[in-house]
């Protein structure tokens, strides 16, 4: 009982989450592979203990809600890169904007028109929409929705972790070298993973990416209850 007590408590939940975060990125720099992405790993870890030890989602959700908390200023403090970077943005504002805007529809559409091909439920179309935004808008906008905020927890985790993935391998394929556009494409599909993967291949594409995820948050939350407005 008293060790049950000790392995669930905040600091025990808090070690495995970094702990397993910090082994993934080890594994990372070794393997030199997007596929052992720091992310996908530490997930793995964690669900590989928590099953081991018969720790339930409450008890780990609780124990790790100030990593949670965190998630918040972190976005915000890419603010700071992007303030680093103004210079090489001015004069790029109305692509950037534009980019952003075509990528936001395109997001939401393509997924209420793929649900609606395959007959999905409203609710499970609800959740996708938000799929390429950070976790605390996507989340408030499945609940406003009627979606399934833990579904759509999921999707855009699993978007997040594939963008930061082959992202990077598909700008090269399609030989797209501008930095700017690189950080763009990875923010705006694959939020804040995406954008740690655009740090790594340059202050630039971070600072970009950071940007990309604030706009892409307010153009979705913009577009979504239009759509639905239109499609009653």
């Amino acid at each position: 009982m008293v060790m049950r007590e000790i392995y669930t408590s905040t600091p025990a939940m808090l070690l495995l989450v970094i702990g397993s975060y910090f082994i993934g990125t080890l594994i990372y720099r070794r393997m030199k592979t997007s596929w052992f992405h720091p992310v996908v790993v530490g997930l793995v870890l964690v669900i590989a203990v928590l099953s081991l030890l018969h720790i339930d989602y409450e008890t780990f959700h609780r124990g790790s809600a100030f990593i949670d908390f965190l998630l918040g200023p972190s976005v915000v403090a890419l603010g700071y890169l992007l303030y680093e970077q103004m210079e090489h943005l001015k004069g790029h504002e109305t692509a950037v904007f534009l980019a952003t805007l075509i990528g936001g529809c395109i997001g939401v559409t393509s997924v209420i028109l793929l649900g609606y091909w395959f007959g999905m439920d409203e609710r499970i179309i609800s959740s996708l929409q938000p799929k390429s935004v950070t976790i605390p808008i996507a989340i408030s906008l499945s609940k406003h929705s009627g979606g399934i905020p833990a579904l759509t927890t999921v999707v855009v985790f699993f978007c997040g972790v594939l963008g930061s993935i082959i992202g990077p391998w598909l700008l090269n394929k399609c030989r797209i070298k501008n930095p700017i556009a690189r950080g763009l494409a990875l923010g705006s599909a694959s939020h804040g993973l995406g954008t740690a993967r655009a740090i790594e291949l340059g202050a630039l594409e971070g600072a970009i990416s950071g940007l990309a995820i604030g706009l892409t948050g307010i153009v979705t939350s913009l577009l979504i209850p239009l759509f639905e407005w239109l499609l009653r």
